[in-house]
């Protein structure tokens, strides 16, 4: 398989990233205003809130802070925040110290055209590093 065509094959699955609207929310309040959102604090500290387009669950914790997964680029995660801020906002909460987002992690998946031995290659790169 060629160089061309193993990249040809690079596909991103995942991009996690997070950001912050820089004040404390009120996550219970949050989850009776908005449609469709999740919470059970007995479960996980954080609200839940699903974007359709881009297709991506925005995790929103008590501290204003603000992650994104799910969605499979930079831009989609982008969008995705975009649609939680105006969210925010429609609901009377100012945004006005919201942070870029910052990507913490991309998964991606290729064909690489040859089997590889995980166990001799996590040696190789340190385990460290794995």
């Amino acid at each position: 398989m060629s160089n061309e065509a193993r990249l040809a094959s690079l596909e991103i699955q995942n991009v996690v990233a997070s950001s912050a609207v820089g004040q404390e929310l009120d996550l219970e309040s949050l989850s009776m205003d908005v449609d469709g959102a999740e919470f059970n604090p007995d479960n996980f500290p954080g609200l839940v809130y699903r974007t359709q387009e881009p297709r991506a669950a925005n995790l929103i914790f008590r501290s204003g802070k603000i992650v994104c997964t799910g969605a499979s680029s930079v831009d989609g995660v982008n969008r995705a925040l975009e649609q939680v801020f105006a969210e925010l906002e429609s609901l009377g909460i100012p945004i006005d110290d919201r942070e870029e987002a910052t990507v913490q992690n991309i998964v991606s998946s290729a064909d690489l055209g040859v089997s590889l031995n995980l166990n001799a290659l996590a040696i190789g790169l340190g385990l460290e590093n794995v």
